[in-house]
């Protein structure tokens, strides 16, 4: 292995790529290699010593303070958001919610699961009808659409940098007579509200994985919460250490995550200035498990019409490949938040007010 300027390890590029794109591997075997691939990495961001764990960490913490907002923002809207919304539809649930669902009982369908997740954002968001509220990172528009659904009096705005999801949005609002959601296609980088435009809340799910520079980002967002307003935060995270995902980190960088962050689960309490924290929560990375292992079902099911989909993103002769490296994914996902029953990487949940 070799260093990267912050110090971190990296792996250098699996033999068995080629058997990935071509689904030459078996599940378990590929479940096999991703557990294993899984306690190296638990293996060098533990440095065997918490006085060495604590100044890693507060190395990285004041590293963040040096870069952008975010890295390679195109590759996360090459690898992600700009894939057909006919393929994403092939496998995420009823609410198009691409990110973490919640199981309380474990059992649930997957439609169910989106619900109940989304349910909990607005009740520890403390949301209520009539608010004016923001929607940051907006994905599919599983929130802004619920959120459109359940207060029928709140103006919300959805917020994305990527045309396809904004188109999709609009469809669905328009097909549903929700006239109280207008969607922003821009980079949070350069973007900025004007003046005169405050939020009673902002909700984030899953977005700041994308991102560096927590001060900036969250002295920027400050600017458009109102008063005693509350900014609501959804990240997935590991529970002590957090880490960077850079080219030539693996597979997982190289198509699904380049220039991408592992927060810890304390990162953002390292930024409160302009915001402070409320509330915070935990949730066991099982959910994560489970809500990725449904997805993998449904990419199954859909196979043939999911390699049609990703023709219109990767073109016809990269298809197959594409749709084995998103079965990779989805295991890889299901598999890293499962282990340990979840106790390793997890989901975290934050409430930060505006003084």
């Amino acid at each position: 292995m070799s260093t990267d300027n912050n110090n971190n390890q990296v792996i250098k590029p699996i033999w068995y790529e080629p058997l990935l794109d071509h689904g030459l591997l078996p599940d378990f075997i590929l479940r096999i290699a991703i557990r294993s691939s899984l306690k190296e990495r638990l293996g060098w961001i533990n440095l065997g010593d918490v006085t060495k764990n604590f100044q890693r960490k507060l190395s990285f913490v004041n590293s963040l303070r040096e870069k952008p907002i975010a890295e390679h923002t195109d590759k996360a809207n090459e690898q992600h958001y700009e894939v057909s919304t006919e393929f994403i539809k092939a496998c995420l649930g009823k609410r198009m919610k691409y990110s973490c669902c919640l199981f309380p009982n474990g059992d649930e369908s997957l439609d169910v699961a989106e619900e109940a997740m989304l349910e909990s954002y607005c009740t520890k968001a403390r949301v209520s009808d009539g608010m004016e509220i923001l929607d940051l990172g907006c994905g599919w528009g599983s929130l802004c659409l619920y959120l459109c659904e359940k207060y029928p009096n709140a103006k919300i705005t959805a917020l994305s940098n990527s045309s396809t999801q904004r188109e999709h949005i609009e469809s669905i609002a328009k097909q549903n007579g929700f006239e109280n959601l207008k969607v922003i296609t821009a980079n949070v980088k350069e973007f900025d509200f004007d003046s005169s435009t405050r939020f009673d809340r902002i909700m984030s799910i899953e977005m700041f994985e994308h991102m560096k520079n927590y001060e900036f980002l969250l002295a920027k967002i400050s600017k458009w919460i109102k008063p005693k307003g509350l900014l609501f935060i959804h990240i997935f995270c590991h529970i002590d250490q957090p880490y960077d995902f850079t080219l030539g980190d693996g597979w997982m960088s190289k198509y699904f995550f380049t220039g991408g962050t592992m927060p810890s689960v304390d990162l953002l309490l390292y930024f409160q200035r302009q915001l402070r924290i409320v509330d915070q929560w935990v949730i066991n990375g099982k959910h994560y498990g489970k809500t990725s292992e449904e997805w993998l079902k449904l990419l199954d099911k859909n196979k043939k019409s999911a390699i049609e989909y990703l023709a219109k993103t990767y073109g016809k002769e990269n298809a197959v490949v594409w749709y084995y490296r998103w079965r990779t994914f989805y295991l890889a996902v299901a598999e890293m938040f499962s282990f340990k029953d979840g106790n390793i990487w997890c989901v975290g949940h934050y409430l930060f007010e505006k003084e």
